[in-house]
């Protein structure tokens, strides 16, 4: 997650403008008591897979992700490989997994001298309404390295690149037992995010898919730790569910009940809290467009920014928990009868 550097008109932009089981209680909703299908994707996301990944993305080998460098490319590829080996293609319109997004872009908008980079998507092609994009998010980027240390950004954002991937995973899964989603689902590993949230504003005015027909963004930015004031807690922040859909807090709650029952903590849900977080991760690019999002975080915690933040300190049950909620809500979404209402601004 990008440090607090949030320009004054932010604000007045944004005004102006177990086995899991699934139901919100409501008759739009899509009840999964009976569905296998959907229990055996859930039970794919495990703790031991996002271990497995997050030891190769958040390695020295990667030397810190920083945007555009050696070492986020070669994330890159690795994030790449691993949807072929899953059979998971790219997007159509855009005829590779990759996004370039220009260095000129990112100069444009304070980046400096960063060279170009780019966003990563995989794409799951609905099978009833595939025009109608369900988005799940992550930056793959990090600091990179500083006086010769490496960063490796576990946390911040590995533990959410890892959880986007094991999601596509458990999606793929559904669809190979012939239950895919019925709306499409865009995994999307976004770049530049610690110098400015770069990657997800070039998404943003280049889409893939027209933002019109872009549901929702489910964004996870850090969710394999804890922070102090929920210190050994089952819980996990949620910020702006509620800002532009009166459904999107509902189904979440709903998810979670029924799912690993978290603490879902609101505190930073306030578009006037001090950290300002809910402008501070890649959900608010789309968030300004006047598209739901929820944004998915554990905190600030000790190692946040610092070359301390490995792989051996994540908390791999809960990174499993929070990954399976998240899916959960993607699933409701994507399933659903008629998509999730904007009825906020």
């Amino acid at each position: 997650m990008k440090k607090l550097l949030i320009p004054l008109f932010s604000m007045a932009v944004l005004v102006s403008c177990g086995t899991a089981k699934m139901s919100d209680g409501t008759s739009n909703s899509v009840s999964t008591k009976q569905n296998k299908a959907f229990s055996n994707a859930y039970k794919v996301i495990s703790a031991e897979h996002l271990k497995k990944n997050l030891y190769v993305i958040a390695s020295d080998e990667m030397e810190g992700r920083d945007t555009g460098s050696k070492g986020q490319k070669k994330a890159g590829e690795y994030i790449v490989n691993y949807y072929k080996s899953l059979g998971i293609s790219f997007p159509k319109p855009l005829g590779s997994y990759y996004q370039k997004v220009p260095s000129e872009f990112m100069k444009k908008r304070g980046g400096g001298n960063l060279p170009d980079s780019e966003n990563i998507m995989a794409f799951i092609e609905g099978s009833e309404k595939p025009d109608e994009i369900v988005v799940v998010s992550a930056h793959y980027d990090h600091v990179g390295i500083k006086n010769g240390v490496v960063y490796n950004g576990a946390d911040d954002d590995g533990s959410g690149t890892v959880a986007v991937m094991e999601m596509a995973k458990a999606f793929q899964e559904a669809k190979k037992a012939g239950k895919g989603p019925k709306r499409s689902i865009l995994f999307l590993h976004v770049t530049g995010e610690e110098h400015g949230l770069f990657g997800s504003e070039y998404y943003s005015e280049n889409p893939v898919f027209p933002l019109a027909n872009t549901v929702v963004d489910l964004n996870i930015d850090m969710i394999g730790r804890d922070d102090p004031a929920n210190r050994g807690k089952q819980y996990v922040y949620v910020i702006g569910s509620e800002m532009l859909s009166s459904e999107l807090k509902v189904i979440n709650e709903a998810a979670n009940k029924r799912t690993n029952n978290l603490e879902l903590n609101y505190k930073y849900d306030d578009l006037n809290d001090p950290e300002q977080l809910y402008y501070r991760s890649d959900h608010y690019n789309f968030a300004k467009h006047n598209i739901p999002v929820a944004f998915f975080f554990d905190g600030i915690h000790e190692d946040y920014h610092k070359p301390t933040d490995d792989p051996d300190k994540i908390d791999y049950p809960l990174l499993e928990k929070r990954t399976q909620l998240v899916f959960t809500t993607a699933w409701d979404i994507a399933n659903r009868a008629e998509r999730i209402v904007v009825d906020k601004k």
